[in-house]
């Protein structure tokens, strides 16, 4: 049977931050690593997105800064919390989620990170901080610029090792890590997807002899994700997607490409056919990006196209259908896609469209997951033609656009463009 938050030790202001947001049993990750943190301990979690690991941390963190005793002022501001995250969208989340978490606590919480704000998460970082949740480049340049230190952390979190690594943000954690007090005088936790080896090296590097913690690794995708496979010629995609978007029930769909340019033509192909849609890409500006996010999260839009910038640190509550248009070059990554869909306990359904162009990669991710995805053959009958774009309604670029070469028509798409 689960444990209830209330039977551990948990201080009865975050206690108040649990029972409002609705929560009383644990998930596995929360059983196995709250009565060790609690108590103070180090530990490494393996566990992936939806498993409510970052209330895991927040609890602790909360709990450990409300036993101790504040600092003293001092001229710098000097946080007592670091958490490190790799990318904006994750941030964004953990801080949303704290800020929730913590209403009942006095603590100040700030998120910093690239691509907005800059002046204003300055001054604000400035002013003092209890709790800071950043990315690793925008934390080290506020770093550098002595608006604040590491000299008081207490606690010091790291959310999705293994994409550190995989982002090239490694030397930028070990800055970071090295600007802390020793790891014996201070607490320290750290979750990622996968410990390989070089996660647990950083692990033993930096921590005090933390407890490795894995909640089911032999369950690499999510047990509560239908999977459905289909094979289809690349020109009849888009009349299959149609027709399953016509056949399954669902609110909002996550549809991944493997391409920008894949991406922006997709949302105005839906868009023109009845589905309304959006796109994320890795060039599309930041306070765009964020306006996108919010009208999907509020059903405003409900198809958001995106490349693999946006499969890691989305957490999107009711995402019912996750749509691989296009299969993955990259194993981990149909695994952190289709993730997108069925969680915090919820089901879903992911759909991937296997083409003479991209099917290539279906071996490595099926031998990668541990089991076949599931084939169905749509009879011809099934696709749904789509209807013709009238003249002139095509939605204008969001960004700007490329001009061709001197004495060249328009530039061609080249997979050279693709998102990794």
């Amino acid at each position: 049977m689960p444990t209830e938050f209330r039977t551990l030790a948990i201080p009865p202001l975050v206690l108040e931050g649990i029972e409002r947001l609705g929560f009383k049993e644990c998930t596995p990750i929360q059983e196995q690593t709250l009565p060790l943190t609690l108590a103070g301990k180090d530990v490494a979690g393996q566990a992936q997105t939806g498993t409510g690991k970052t209330a895991a941390f927040l609890i602790v963190l909360f709990s450990r800064l409300l036993r101790s005793d504040p600092p003293r002022a001092s001229k710098v501001s000097s946080p007592r919390a670091l958490v490190i995250a790799p990318t904006r969208e994750l941030v964004i989340q953990i801080a949303k989620e704290a800020k929730e978490l913590g209403q009942s606590t006095p603590f100040n919480i700030q998120a910093v990170y690239g691509g907005i704000d800059y002046q204003k998460q300055r001054s604000l970082l400035g002013e003092g901080v209890d709790v800071l949740i950043g990315t690793p480049g925008r934390l080290i340049d506020y770093y550098k610029q002595k608006v604040y230190d590491l000299k008081r952390a207490e606690i010091l979190v790291i959310d999705e090792a293994d994409r550190m690594f995989d982002m090239g943000f490694i030397a930028d954690l070990r800055f970071l890590m090295r600007r802390l007090p020793p790891y014996h005088l201070r607490q320290s936790m750290l979750f990622s997807a996968t410990l390989t080896s070089r996660v647990m090296e950083l692990a033993y590097e930096h921590m005090n002899n933390p407890v490795k913690i894995e909640v089911t690794p032999e369950q690499v995708t999510a047990e509560k994700v239908e999977q459905v496979l289909f094979h289809v010629e690349r020109s009849k995609k888009f009349s299959l997607m149609l027709a399953l978007l016509k056949r399954e029930t669902w609110e909002r769909a996550l549809v991944f490409v493997n391409t920008k340019h894949q991406g922006e033509t997709l949302a105005e192909r839906l868009t023109a056919q009845g589905y309304p849609a959006e796109a994320i890409t890795g060039d599309l500006p930041q306070k765009q990006r964020m306006k996108v996010l919010e009208q999907f999260k509020e059903k405003k839009v409900p198809i958001l196209v995106a490349t693999d910038v946006a499969s890691r640190g989305l957490h999107i509550e009711g995402v019912h259908l996750v749509f691989n248009y296009d299969l993955p070059q990259d194993r981990e990554a149909y695994v952190h896609r289709i993730g997108r869909t069925a969680r915090a306990g919820a089901t879903g359904k992911a759909l991937s469209l296997a083409d003479e162009e991209y099917v290539m990669s279906l071996e490595e991710i099926e031998e990668y997951i541990g089991q076949k995805i599931p084939v169905e053959w749509p009879e011809d009958g099934f696709f749904i033609q789509p209807k013709p774009t009238p003249p002139g309604q095509r939605r204008p670029s969001k960004r700007p656009s490329r001009p061709p070469a001197p004495g060249k028509g328009k530039p061609r798409s080249s997979r050279l463009n693709r998102v990794r």
